[in-house]
């Protein structure tokens, strides 16, 4: 549908975060620095932010756009709410593609994780960095036994890791919900070669079953001395 939203002009936002705080539907957040329309059916269109922007980066336009849904905002909010006490739950996402273009040393020297929080247990369902994502979940094991993690990997996914064992939880749930709620494009599984991580491959093929989303996905199994399986 053709409505009107907001449009952030990135070139005069000066990161104040104003507009993020102004925002009572949650749907600008701050993203290397800048204000980000998280999504469009956050974004009632009523424009509480424009006034308090003091650069004027903020405009009403009109295009195309997902309606606005109440009920994503509030699942939102209620997120926000869970992590709000802890500033290791605070999301970031990080432009790795830039850094990686400045960076001065080899890639394997740069780290590709391109979010946090990475614990399945602690992501939101609904964060923005699962928009068009291509999702790496990993379990925790596999960083420390596979040397080029990194390159190989976790280069432009978005990553997140859980352990079966020592987590004791069934992840498919809040998986299933991940996929439900964003535009997954893949999904990549690394486990390690020992049993009881066929819980985390098991857990996210349940998921992708559940979700009724058909999404391109593969398993591949590090061994404990460090190398590809299959």
């Amino acid at each position: 549908m053709v409505r009107r939203i907001i449009h952030i002009d990135e070139e005069k936002c000066n990161g104040c975060g104003a507009c993020a705080e102004a925002c009572h539907e949650g749907a600008i957040d701050m993203v290397n620095g800048k204000a980000k329309l998280l999504r469009d059916d956050y974004c009632d269109g009523l424009g509480d932010c424009l006034p308090t922007c003091p650069t004027r980066a903020i405009t009403f336009i009109e295009r195309e756009a997902a309606a606005y849904d109440e009920k994503a905002v509030l699942e939102n909010q209620k997120n926000k709410q869970q992590f709000k006490g802890c500033p290791g739950h605070q999301l970031r996402q990080f432009n790795r593609e830039q850094t990686n273009k400045t960076a001065i040393n080899t890639i394997s020297n740069v780290s590709q994780l391109g979010q946090w929080p990475c614990q399945i247990k602690l992501v939101p369902i609904n964060a923005p960095y699962f928009n068009n994502a291509k999702l790496l979940i990993a379990a925790d094991c596999t960083a420390y036994a596979y040397a080029t993690m990194y390159e190989d990997f976790m280069k432009g996914k978005i990553t997140i890791i859980g352990c079966p064992k020592l987590d004791n939880i069934d992840y498919s749930e809040k998986l299933t919900e991940i996929i439900e709620n964003n535009d997954i494009q893949s999904v990549t599984i690394v486990r390690m070669e020992v049993p009881c991580c066929v819980g985390l491959e098991f857990a996210v093929k349940k998921a992708l079953q559940d979700s009724g989303q058909f999404i391109p996905w593969q398993v591949v199994t590090i061994s404990v001395d460090g190398k590809v399986l299959d």
